[in-house]
């Protein structure tokens, strides 16, 4: 299962216990976010496609670090 969900303008592809470097989110580290920009769901039987998001979906994540460009 996947998902393509937009954060800060930007697309990214994410599936369950994959770590993401997005750029600097306000939230502090270790906060639980969730992104409700859902662009694209596969299950690996179905895929969801937005208009332009998939209604009800979300993708929800914890910051881990902050880093320092």
């Amino acid at each position: 299962m996947y998902a393509i969900i937009e954060i800060l303008g930007q697309q990214f592809k994410a599936s369950k216990n994959q770590k993401l470097f997005v750029h600097r989110l306000s939230e502090k580290e270790g906060a639980k976010v969730s992104f409700e920009n859902v662009l694209l769901v596969d299950d690996g039987k179905n895929v969801k496609v937005g208009d332009p998001k998939v209604s009800g979906a979300s993708v929800k994540a914890k910051i881990l670090k902050h880093c320092k460009g």
